[in-house]
């Protein structure tokens, strides 16, 4: 199972909120790209990164900061926000040089794009799936859809997406733990890669997440405030994908 570290992006600077409320915002460092290279030293070959700028706006706002993080050596990049044109995504994959782009609203606003980018690019397509009470969020999470999650999940297999990024908001940020059993039931019922988000405060929820088959964790505000040691994170996850 893949450990992802999040690095979250607003104005430039690397930073936690609450619940996504961009209010409610923690900045834990003025130089993402050095703690993505911390990241990296501790061992994560993969680094999660969210340009919240981005997804308010509906364009990426923090690619400059991104592309610095994806150009570290030996690490990969997974980013979404703001990521809703073709020309988006080729620019992130093909410029940028970040290793895997996550669409979100596009995936509720724009089947035909989502069943492009899944032909074109394979794996380094992945849909994030953000929800509320089941129901799915999307520009930024300001906005909550009538969309169940399990059924845009079912309709992102048909496109031909292989990954997903399951995030219970209300549990974002908040050191509660993570949505597993929503997460289960996405694994179980698509059959595609899921990584579990939203939540994650202690090294037995990473075990739990290993346990129901998810293909990664994203590990957030506990890296940053000493809850997790990533490094212990890392070897509980080694042993699977």
């Amino acid at each position: 199972m893949r450990i992802y570290p999040a690095i979250d992006l607003k104005a430039g600077k690397c930073v936690r909120l609450r619940q996504g409320d961009m209010e409610q915002a923690t900045v834990y460092g003025d130089d993402p790209a050095a703690m993505a290279r911390g990241f990296a030293q501790a061992g994560s070959p993969w680094i999660h990164v969210v340009d919240l700028d981005g997804a308010f706006a509906g364009e990426s706002r923090n690619r400059q900061v991104i592309a610095a993080i994806a150009a570290l050596p030996g690490l990969s990049v997974q980013t979404g926000g703001g990521i809703r044109t073709r020309e988006d995504i080729q620019t992130m994959l093909e410029k940028v040089g970040v290793a895997r782009v996550i669409l979100g609203t596009a995936a509720i606003q724009d089947a035909a794009l989502v069943a492009w980018a899944a032909q074109t690019y394979g794996d380094r397509i992945a849909v994030g799936i953000d929800a509320k009470g089941g129901k799915v969020a999307v520009k930024g999470w300001a906005e909550v859809t009538d969309t169940d999650a399990v059924q845009l999940a079912m309709e992102m297999k048909t496109l031909g997406v292989r990954s997903l990024i399951y995030t219970d908001i209300a549990r974002d940020g908040m050191m509660t733990g993570p949505d597993f059993d929503r997460t289960q039931e996405l694994i179980q019922r698509t059959g595609l890669d899921v990584i579990i988000s939203g939540g994650v405060s202690e090294l037995a929820q990473v075990r739990r997440a290993k346990a129901i088959g998810a293909a990664g964790i994203i590990i957030g505000k506990a890296l940053y405030t000493g809850a997790i040691a990533l490094e212990e994170a890392l070897r509980e996850g080694e042993t699977a994908c």
